[in-house]
């Protein structure tokens, strides 16, 4: 009787062509899946996110802000206000001050640096840029403005900003009014210009 022989695969033929390309797509599928996951991972360690979290100071070019207008930024994750004060608005500032809680910034919860108190109504490096962060100092609440003089039943007849949540209201160099829940003045950041139209925020180096 013959001995039964067994076949073997030739270890050199091709692979089967259904195999070789489910195979394939396995692979690429797999790959992909370990991209996507690494992805968060990887743009975690991006230098300019660290540094942001870290609290690096922010520029910003005030000449994009046209008269009377406001836009806002971010620093240290706190809103920052950059506001074009017009002439009639700078007018208006020592007009306010008989109705004002601290017209001087003198309290010092939120203590507004020395540069920016050469005429305590501008609270400001330059009288038409007032810059501020902008979170009410009763709750940490975020007001909101600029409004105009007369529209807005909490201001009257004054310009200025309302935080919603407990009425508390400040005028356009960010002073609170008299009998408000807020105890201070909107808080005035660290920073400086370093060119005639462009802001630092968060660094006030050789500032004076």
């Amino acid at each position: 009787m013959s001995a039964q022989q067994t076949s073997l695969p030739d270890a050199d033929a091709p692979m089967d062509t259904q195999r070789r390309t489910a195979l394939i797509a396995t692979c690429a599928v797999g790959g992909a899946g370990v991209i996507a996951a690494a992805a968060p991972f990887v743009m975690s360690f991006s230098p300019s996110e660290r540094a942001k979290a870290a609290g690096a100071p922010v520029e910003f070019d005030v000449s994009t802000v046209p008269p009377g207008e406001m836009r806002k930024t971010e620093w240290r994750g706190k809103p920052i206000w950059i506001l074009h004060r017009t002439p009639e608005m700078l007018q208006q500032l020592a007009a306010e001050v008989d109705r004002l809680a601290d017209p001087e910034s003198q309290r010092t919860a939120y203590p507004t640096p020395a540069y920016a108190l050469k005429d305590p109504n501008l609270r400001s490096i330059k009288p038409e840029y007032l810059v501020v962060i902008g979170i009410c100092t009763h709750l940490g609440c975020s007001p909101s403005g600029p409004f105009p003089a007369g529209s807005s039943p909490q201001l009257g007849a004054d310009p200025g900003f309302v935080c919603p949540c407990h009425g508390s209201t400040f005028d356009l160099a960010g002073r609170v009014f008299k009998n408000k829940p807020a105890p201070d003045n909107l808080e005035v950041p660290p920073y400086k210009y370093v060119s005639d139209t462009v802001v630092v925020i968060g660094d006030d180096s050789k500032t004076g």
